[in-house]
């Protein structure tokens, strides 16, 4: 953009305007901050998403959901057969009791000096190693288990029932549903820094109209493919059963403002754009009434606008919005 000693120039070309007709219209336009909308289309995602697995080794015997499957939290998804882990929580069990009754015994037996201290301290010692290895077994045991963290959906099955499971093998790749309903936009350079964190947006899914979301992500580094920057928008909680999956096309509506100031006008009131690139149009100068053309530096164009450059204490003009067609201009 141009700097702000440039802002808003007026370039008197200069040229009187012969209104050989009363026909046509004025609009007072005063100034404003920049203010723009960005209408883009986005896809459906999650913002994050859990690999569920076991912590100990055995067969799967259980699987109560599939893929596209809801769940509630803490309903139990999927168990193990548990026969060698109970197994193994037993036998550490009695090895710590028999410990513990050595400890009592030599403790009886150093009242009559017929033991020694440092067989106690082995004895202790041996205590605490089996009680460790007790909760060890205890944790593996109701690790053979997997309770759903939360309310979500399962994305992806990985498993068969029957199937001998490892610590940290992925059975079910799973989503939250509270939360965790983002819709990705890819925005250019100039857009995002239009953009802030926490932004309301706009956004309409086909299946349930117009809702409200948030910007909750602005990367730091634009994507390697396209120089793009792809913010994710925050989705309040969607209902279930309404064709809602990930993947889906959003129609994402952005409106932003910015700090550079502009006067706004109506596309209609351009009467042309000259060889320097500025914007030629009609207007009344108060003082005399009468209506000149000037040329101002251009902020933006689009379909229904054209922004000038302007500073933020610069008076109001009044421009010929329609009518100028009939107007005969001569360059003195």
């Amino acid at each position: 953009m141009k700097s702000l000693l440039t802002i808003f120039t007026l370039i008197f070309c200069i040229t009187s305007v012969d209104v050989t007709a009363n026909n046509y219209d004025l609009e007072e336009v005063v100034v404003e901050p920049f203010k723009d909308v960005i209408h883009r289309t986005g896809k459906l995602d999650f913002k994050r998403t859990l690999n569920l697995s076991f912590k100990s080794n055995g067969y799967l015997s259980q699987l109560s959901v599939d893929e596209g499957d809801y769940f509630e939290k803490d309903q139990l998804l999927a168990s193990l057969d548990v026969a060698e882990l109970k197994a193994q929580k037993n036998s550490t069990y009695s090895q710590l009791l028999q410990a513990k009754r050595d400890v009592k015994r030599i403790t009886q037996l150093m009242e009559n000096n017929l033991s020694s201290e440092q067989e106690l301290d082995v004895a202790v010692t041996k205590v605490d190693t089996l009680r460790a290895n007790y909760k060890i077994a205890f944790y593996n045991l109701q690790k053979a288990q997997v309770i759903a963290p939360f309310s979500g959906v399962v994305l992806a099955r990985y498993t068969e029932l029957g199937e001998l499971q490892s610590p940290g093998r992925e059975i079910l790749k799973v989503a939250a549903l509270k939360d965790n309903w983002v819709v990705k936009v890819a925005l250019t350079g100039i857009e995002v820094s239009q953009v802030r964190l926490n932004q309301k947006v706009q956004v309409k899914l086909h299946s349930i109209g117009m809702i409200e979301g948030v910007i909750s992500r602005i990367p730091a580094i634009a994507n390697t493919q396209g120089q793009l920057f792809m913010i994710d928008v925050l989705l309040p909680e969607l209902p279930i059963g309404r064709g809602i999956v990930a993947g889906q096309i959003a129609d994402v509506k952005i409106e932003f403002s910015s700090n550079d100031f502009v006067y706004r006008l109506p596309i209609e009131a351009l009467v042309s754009v000259d060889e320097n690139g500025n914007a030629l149009v009609m207007t009344q100068l108060n003082q005399e009434n009468s209506i000149v053309q000037q040329a101002f530096d251009i902020y933006k164009l689009d379909n229904n606008f054209l922004y000038l450059y302007a500073n933020q204490r610069d008076k109001p003009l009044s421009v010929v919005t329609s009518g100028w067609q009939h107007m005969n201009v001569s360059v003195q």
